[in-house]
């Protein structure tokens, strides 16, 4: 029984800062505008810890020499550091950020084929998205921050199908939060544009004062 996945739902929105400019009732618009420290985003943090436990669990339970083995790490790694680099990048590109969140999410619904694998090949249960189990690390994973520290005495205690369902269920819920971010950023884009059009709006606003 495959957990579905949770379909997106309404974006977060970026508060707007009230003018106090004597010249117009609203702020000018940014050429580049200010960006939020990655390590704040919720998606990063679970998508870190997800790369922590698939470390883990890769080099404990995988044999050594299994190419499976640095294809989950690489996929874990790969969704971990796109939403890094995809919120930098958003800073001056605003299609990088959506091409290189985009990224982060293939690498991990990649990965959740991986453990799927693992546990179906061995026969192992796939945890219901209803059962008591995976509503307990949905629980779990309300806390913020997220952190390693979090699992920790799970991965390290329980045996490999625990392991791959909590990795399942966390790799999950870094999926529902990234397609949060792209539906916002996709917004985003329509509503504001890319740098181009913002420095042509900029440089528009800095003419009509002057006039």
């Amino acid at each position: 029984m495959n957990a579905r996945r949770p379909r997106n739902r309404s974006c977060e929105s970026h508060p707007s800062h009230a003018s106090h400019n004597s010249h117009s009732s609203r702020s000018p618009e940014r050429v580049l505008p200010p960006r939020g420290d990655y390590k704040t985003l919720l998606s990063f943090q679970k998508a870190e810890v997800v790369y922590d436990i698939t470390f883990r669990f890769a080099h404990k339970f995988l044999s050594r020499g299994d190419r499976t083995v640095d294809q989950m790490i690489q996929s874990a790694r790969s969704g971990k550091k796109n939403i890094l680099e995809g919120s930098k990048a958003g800073l001056t590109s605003k299609e990088m950020e959506i091409k290189l969140t985009n990224v982060a999410r293939a690498s991990l619904e990649e990965l959740l084929d991986d453990y799927r694998d693992f546990l179906r090949a061995r026969d192992l249960p796939i945890w219901d998205k209803d059962s008591k189990e995976a509503a307990y690390i949905r629980q779990l994973g309300r806390k913020k921050p997220q952190t390693y520290e979090d699992y920790r005495e799970f991965v390290e205690t329980r045996p490999p199908e625990v392991v791959a369902n909590i990795a399942i269920c966390l790799t999950h819920q870094t999926n529902y939060l990234i397609d949060q971010q792209l539906l916002r950023l996709e917004r985003d884009f329509v509503q504001q544009g890319g740098l181009r059009e913002r420095m042509t709006r900029v440089r528009l606003q800095h003419r009509n004062k002057e006039t």
